[in-house]
């Protein structure tokens, strides 16, 4: 008995030997990081860069798509994924993904610029530095994206929450940094809403300016909604073409989850696809 236990045994071992497999694991590689000092900010800086499929292999240039947040924890991988996904079916142009990563916890700083609010002070005590944050955007990343990499001339911004403030900031303060702009559930309550106070005059400044603009927001967003229903309705009413607007809410979303149908949804909106 002991016997035929003992060659169970080692037939069993025998036969699990025979099936393992030798396994070798390597990085997987999605893109690349620039790491450099900011002059402006005075603080080292990350750019995740995803380049579309054969870049290496071919000398075009490729519009850029710059995402707020954009550190590899963040939005970066998850905007660069639907991007490559795009890509490949042809629903959007090849484009270029760069993630503007944060420094620590200092987006509260770099996306909000002054405020008279009480609360706002309260809730982020380090406020005020979306003004270097846009000189870093146009001195530093913009031109060092230039300087690396094959750039059509092309610029997206994309921003949700604070980064949609910031966004919206950029647009209204320094328009002709990019030529389109996503902005998800953007946080205009900011500063009892002031950013948002500034759409008439502004949309009126630059009523037929080439701009393509897509705004979206979820049910829980109420605290900012009548501040976004008034740069909606500037735009509206004194927009003309060029300028291009959307406006899309996502009611079975929520201020966490929109950011990947948002996204989504402004690409098919900027690149519609004829119908079949």
């Amino acid at each position: 008995m002991r016997t035929l236990t003992a060659l169970f045994l080692l037939l069993s071992f025998t036969l699990s030997a025979q099936v393992t497999t030798t396994v070798n694991t390597a990085p997987f590689i999605f893109g690349e990081a620039l790491t450099f000092h900011s002059k402006i900010l005075d603080q080292e800086r990350v750019l995740n860069v995803h380049l579309p499929d054969g870049y290496a292999d071919s000398t075009l240039s490729y519009p850029v798509i710059y995402v707020l947040d954009g550190s590899a924890n963040e939005d970066f991988p998850h905007i660069a994924g639907l991007a490559q996904f795009m890509n490949m079916y042809d629903l959007l142009p090849q484009s270029i993904v760069v993630g503007i990563a944060n420094n620590g916890r200092s987006r509260y700083h770099d996306f909000t610029g002054p405020t008279q609010s009480d609360s706002d002070k309260v809730w982020v005590p380090t406020y005020g530095g979306a003004a270097d944050f846009i000189g870093y955007l146009e001195k530093e990343v913009e031109p060092m994206v230039k300087e690396h990499y094959r750039t059509s001339g092309h610029r997206t911004l994309i921003g949700q929450s604070l980064g949609g403030l910031l966004g919206m900031e950029v647009l209204f303060t320094k328009p002709e940094l990019f030529d389109d702009y996503i902005l998800v559930s953007p946080s205009l309550w900011w500063n009892n809403g002031a950013l948002a106070a500034k759409a008439d005059a502004w949309v009126k400044q630059h009523a037929t300016s080439p701009k393509r603009v897509f705004i979206a927001y979820a049910p829980d967003d109420a605290m900012m909604q009548a501040q976004i229903d008034h740069v909606v309705k500037s735009i509206r009413e004194n927009a003309k073409a060029p300028f291009e607007f959307w406006k899309e809410p996502f009611p079975e979303e929520s201020h966490a989850t929109i950011l990947h149908r948002a996204v989504y949804k402004a690409f098919e909106d900027f690149y519609p696809q004829p119908k079949k």
